[in-house]
This record gives C-alpha cells, structure tokens and sequence, in this order.
C-alpha cells in the first residue's frame, strides 16, 4: 500500500529542498502532494500533485507532514518533520524548538548535538542526523578533487537581505569597481528578499564581465565560481562544501574557514588572497565542512525517509506531548482561515 506524504511550504526555495525526497518517495512507490502557505506553487511541475486547500490536505491524510519551515500546521494529519531551510550562518533562532515537530532531521555533528542535548530535556521531539537533500544532486556533481582556479577567476556575490546582517549597499561601489577591470568574472546573485532599490542597483551593473543571476536555487552557481564573497548567509557555508574560499564582510560568526574583512578597502585583497588558497585556510574549510554535513553521498533523502520509517515503528510518538503553544496555533490558523 503506497504511503502518502505532504511536502509543506511557505517560500519559493522550498521545492529546491524537496525535490530530492519527492524523487527518492516516488521511488519507493510513495505518493506525494504540495500544500503552500505562501509563494512556491507557482514554480511547480506540471506533474506535480497541489492541494489548493486544507479540506483537501485533510483528504490527502499523509504519512508524514515534511517541511524546511520553522513551523507547521499542528492540525494537518501525519508526523511533523522539519529537513531545515540552510545552515547555521549565526543569525538568531536557528538551534529554536518552536513545538510543532515530532522529528528533526539535522544536517551533520555541529547541529546534532545542540538539538539532541534539547531533545533530551524537553522529549517532545526526535533527532536523527541524516543531511541536507537539497544537497544530494549538488554532491554527485561535484568533483572528486577541487579543480585548479580558472583564468580569469570567477568571483560570485551573494547578500542576505536584512539590513543589519547585509553587506550589499557597503560592497556596491567595490563590486561595481572590480566587475569593471575585466580581471575577474563576476556573478551576483542576491536573497529573494532583498530590497528592490538594492536588487535594481546591482542588476544594472551587468556588463561584459558581470552577471546577475534571478536563480531559486544559489547551488547552480557554485561550480562555476572560485571564491565566493557574502556577508552572514547560510549559502556561505553550502558553498564551503565545494572547499573553496569565502570572504565575508562582518560576519556574525566568523572562524578560520573564512577571510573575514571589515573594511570596504580591504575587499580586493581578501579575495587576492581568497585565490591563492592559502593552506591554512583550505585546511579549515575542509573541517569546517566535515562538522556540519559530513555525508557526502548524495542520500540523504533516503535517510530523511528511513529516519520517518523508524520513528513510527517505534510507535510515532516521544516521551513527551509537545507544548500547548496556543498563541502560534491561533495565529497559523487565522492566517489560514481554517478553524475546523
């Protein structure tokens, strides 16, 4: 009897993170079906199944309810599974338990621990180590040793959009400097909620040796680039996983894996020394990679799927009920109309 699952979202980058699981269900001879709460549906498959509503959602009665949101609807049937929408880049409330999942699947050691030592005084959830499927195409693709720098090197920009953590309106006048030399290559790409004055001013850069890029899915990009330069963005620490640089503008997590600058000024050299991938650099970017996703075969979303399986033959349930939380229930279900 095929087993059916919900992929639940609220954002455009969801799919990019499903995707793999929705093979990997299919495979099985599961069934899958989208629900959004927000953008995404328009970017879907022809092919894919949507529920417009959540009747709808109610009739799917799924196996398992599986997002990379924070939240998600307590009411839908199934087991709640968050698979986590990036990494840990330092901003606030990543390592949160917000009292809506049954199961978290964590992405490699750094976060295992700190979600198992919460599960383990609240237990009313479960914690299973199994990687990131929006990564598993991404490291099948990648090579099996790191590639010499091209000529001319490719430098690829990517900011966050929260006016406090960006380093988009400071690095503009050096961006806009440095695509002009012809030296170097550069794409941009920037998060889809950055301010359309600061989307627009960089878009109009775009010359011969400039490129910006409108792309869902930032990990298109990676294979092109040399050294990519950001700000505090999860997407730095996907790109760390190629091993190859990252300089960043006033991190708010730095180590020795990146090349943090504080000054407009030193940008240029940063990424100078960015391409002649200093030894010690490259060694930290190799560990920092091994403790926050140390798989590297491409299957995690088998992983997410037997992670589900063992939970319910455990009997689907924790030690604990999860937390009342009626104020965020009441607010989910007013923002979804749905009181039933």
């Amino acid at each position: 009897m095929s087993k059916y699952y919900l992929f639940y979202g609220s954002e455009r980058y969801t799919q990019a993170i499903m995707r793999p699981i929705d093979a990997a269900i299919k495979a099985r001879g599961g069934k899958v079906a989208w629900f959004f709460n927000g953008p995404g549906a328009e970017d879907l498959h022809d092919d894919d199944h949507l529920l417009a509503t959540v009747d709808e959602v109610m009739r799917w009665n799924p196996f398992a309810v599986i997002t990379p949101n924070n939240m998600v609807p307590h009411f839908f049937p199934g087991v709640k599974v968050q698979t986590f929408h990036g990494f840990d880049a330092g901003k606030p409330r990543h390592i949160y338990i917000r009292g809506f999942f049954d199961l978290y699947c964590t992405t490699g050691p750094a976060d295992t621990q700190q979600f198992l030592a919460l599960a383990n005084k609240l237990q009313h959830f479960h914690v299973v180590e199994t990687g990131w499927p929006k990564l598993d195409y991404f490291f099948t693709q990648l090579p099996e040793h790191l590639p010499p720098v091209k000529q001319p090197p490719t430098i690829l920009y990517h900011s966050t959009f929260s006016p406090s953590w960006s380093a988009a309106e400071t690095l503009y006048p050096e961006v806009k400097r440095l695509s002009q030399t012809g030296e170097w290559k550069w794409v941009v790409t920037l998060h889809p909620k950055m301010n359309e004055e600061t989307r627009a001013k960089f878009q109009a850069l775009e010359n011969e040796n400039l490129t910006f890029s409108n792309t869902d899915n930032i990990l298109e990009l990676f294979g092109d680039a040399d050294v990519m330069c950001s700000d505090t963005s999860s997407a730095l620490s996907e790109f760390l996983l190629t091993r190859k640089p990252v300089v960043t503008f006033n991190n708010r997590r730095p180590g020795p894996q990146l090349i943090d600058i504080h000054k407009a000024e030193d940008f240029e050299p940063a990424i100078r020394r960015a391409l002649t991938r200093p030894t010690e650099l490259m060694q930290a970017i190799t560990a920092f990679g091994e403790s926050i996703h140390p798989a590297r075969d491409g299957k995690s979303a088998e992983r997410i799927l037997d992670a589900i399986d063992d939970f319910i033959a455990r009997g689907g349930k924790n030690p604990k009920a999860k937390p009342w939380n009626l104020w965020r229930k009441f607010k989910l279900r007013q923002k979804m109309k749905y009181w039933k």
